[in-house]
């Protein structure tokens, strides 16, 4: 199985409507389009002989190889050196103007000869609809285009093409400060090809690229101690966010294992309520206030249309655009990266019951209250009739953050986000003046902490723990700090810090749980939870623990991948696990930054 690479082994281009994974080799061997959740076009990353690829690398037995990108910027350069020459590949996607959804993308690929002569080998065999779509391939002056139902797609450049089969191979060999370039462009269907480009052009749409990228994180307000790592967690995020929308995508891909050989392959391609609600203070703390602004615009459209499975307000997830059906199919043609399989497109978890969603999407329409225009009476009436709904319904089991598939428990973190719900709409209310059941609401909010305090409290670990009755600690309640539950001095919060360092801590790594100790209803294991790990770190800032916070801190980036990226886990080996990359990791990073940092100056002055 070793013909798939690490999971980490790559880099991440996209236009903000869609993106896809470069390898260290020159690989592009996931893409989907015209949107993050569509269809793929290439998927060697989960089924190795027929997913499809797109290779452009110098064909040479023997060489060293370095990725990075270019700086401030979502280009990747995929570096070659060899005795008889160094060579480059420049991967990127351009920036679509604009906020319209387009079926049209375009990935650029660069090649250079730095020193010596390099030859490059071209291979693009496209598979369409997660390769169960058959195409046509007609190669004309130097034009591929590729038919299959509902999509075209073309092969362009300076690159010359030959016929195989159905797809193309070519090359070409280059010396000192030459260069060549090819664009494959996806379409719909009977979609009119561009115009030919020149290398010229080519080159000139390169650094318009770079400059939009240089422009953006001249934005950011963060001047802390970790800048790079900061704003390459900022570029992910805004390359993980679908433009027409403004909603974030959980991650850039489907299927790719917390556990290798496991079952635990879901499909990411999503907008989760709870991860991109937590991304509004992420960005606000960076002075995002655009991005910020337009996904609690998003969440207050999905309050308005109460779409949430049984009569519900929300629902968990939704597709970018807000459509909140997400049918899971299995794909049983794709034997999964490393044979982990099932490969699942869609996602059954939608129409969980997850009741902590309403407290994160509080939080994010009280962050971003001052920044954006003030939701007008409709907005708020949406937002009254989801917490009068909430009044009725927190006190049930549901799921829990984690979206496990072995039935509903009285999960804490789920009461503790009730909870913030119910505190931030009574702070909203009375700020602005706003008509609610403002005695209703405090009574819920109130009923909902004694019952935490006495039912969710384990006193044989002298800890906060998963779900009631239990004894299993959950590290999703780093949270109820930073939202104001606890003191996050108090002693009974310590405690808790202690017990979870005992049990879910594994050298500065953090577990989310033990799935032995609470079975989840999935076999196998998984790896530490990187975002866990960021919230332990927030949450080690604020109890005053600040040497231990920096050392987790400046460990964890230790694992992150050679351009600074992170996928959802950290596996036994130090590899990375999961779907990759992650927002909510990144989104994690940002606010585990931006807290040990302004702790670290109060500690200071």
């Amino acid at each position: 199985m070793d013909r798939y690479p690490p999971i980490a082994d790559h880099g991440l281009v996209g236009d903000l409507q869609t993106a896809a994974l470069v390898s260290s080799q020159g690989v592009i061997d996931w893409f989907a389009a015209p949107r993050f959740d569509s269809p793929s076009v290439f998927a060697a990353l989960l089924h190795h002989d027929g997913g499809g690829h797109f290779r452009l690398a110098p064909d040479h037995p023997e060489g060293t190889w370095k990725q990075l990108y270019y700086p401030d910027s979502a280009v990747v350069v995929t570096r070659f050196m060899s005795p008889d020459g160094v060579g480059e590949i420049v991967d990127h996607m351009p920036v679509l103007p604009g906020l319209t959804p387009t079926d049209r993308h375009q990935l650029v690929r660069i090649v250079r000869a730095v020193r010596g002569t390099v030859h490059f080998a071209l291979e693009c065999r496209p598979r369409f609809d997660y390769a169960r779509a058959t195409h046509d391939l007609d190669l004309t002056d130097g034009t591929a285009t590729f038919r299959a139902p509902g999509t075209t797609a073309y092969l362009q450049g300076s690159i010359p093409l030959e016929r195989d089969g159905q797809d193309v191979r070519g090359g070409i060999t280059l010396s000192d400060g030459d260069q060549a370039a090819v664009v494959f462009t996806v379409c719909a269907q009977n979609g009119e090809a561009p115009p030919s480009p020149t290398t010229e052009q080519i080159t000139e749409e390169l650094w318009k690229n770079v400059d939009f990228w240089h422009k953006w994180v001249r934005t950011s307000n963060y001047h802390g101690r970790w800048m790079e790592m900061v704003h390459r967690s900022a570029i992910t995020l805004k390359l993980l966010t679908y433009a027409p929308s403004g909603a974030p995508v959980a991650a850039a891909t489907m299927g790719l294992p917390e556990q290798v050989g496991g079952e635990r392959n879901w499909d990411y391609r999503y907008t989760w309520v709870r991860d991109g609600s937590l991304s509004v203070r992420a960005l606000l703390d960076l002075g995002f206030v655009e991005e910020a602004t337009r996904f609690t615009h998003w969440l207050g459209d999905r309050l308005r249309a109460g779409e949430g499975p049984d009569d519900e307000p929300l629902q968990i997830m939704y597709r970018v655009d807000g459509d909140p059906h997400l049918t899971e199919e299995i794909l049983e043609h794709f034997e999964g990266y490393r044979g982990s399989y099932p490969v699942r497109a869609g996602n059954a978890a939608s129409d969980q019951l997850q009741l902590d969603i309403y407290g994160e999407a509080l939080y994010a329409l009280a962050e971003g209250r001052h920044v954006g225009e003030q939701a007008g009476y409709h907005g708020w009436k949406g937002l009254t009739r989801t917490l009068d709904w909430l009044a009725d319904s927190w006190d049930r089991p549901d799921e829990g953050i984690w979206e496990t598939r072995g039935g509903r428990k009285d999960f804490t973190y789920s009461r503790v986000m009730c909870w913030a719900a119910f505190d931030r709409g009574l702070k909203m209310a009375a700020e602005f003046s706003r008509p609610a059941d403002t005695a209703r609401w405090t009574r819920a909010r109130d009923e909902i902490l004694e019952q935490v305090m006495e039912r969710g409290w384990n006193e044989k670990e002298q800890a906060m723990v998963q779900h009631y009755g239990g004894d299993v600690l959950d590290a999703s309640l780093l949270l109820a700090p930073r939202v104001g539950f606890v003191s996050p001095r108090s002693p009974g919060w310590l405690n808790t810090l202690d017990a979870m360092e005992r049990v879910l801590v594994s050298d500065s790594l953090v577990y989310r749980y033990d799935p032995q100790a609470s079975p989840d209803g999935l076999r196998g294991s998984e790896g530490t939870f990187s975002l866990c790990t960021f919230l332990y770190v927030d949450a080690l800032a604020r109890a005053g623990r600040l040497p231990q916070a920096r050392y987790t801190f400046e460990k964890m980036q230790t694992y992150a991948n050679h351009v600074g990226l992170f996928a959802e886990e950290i596996g036994p080996s130090g590899e990375q696990l999961g779907n990759f990359p992650q927002a909510f990791t990144h989104l994690s990073l940002i606010m585990a930054a931006t807290t040990l940092d302004e702790a670290l100056d109060r500690a200071s002055r």
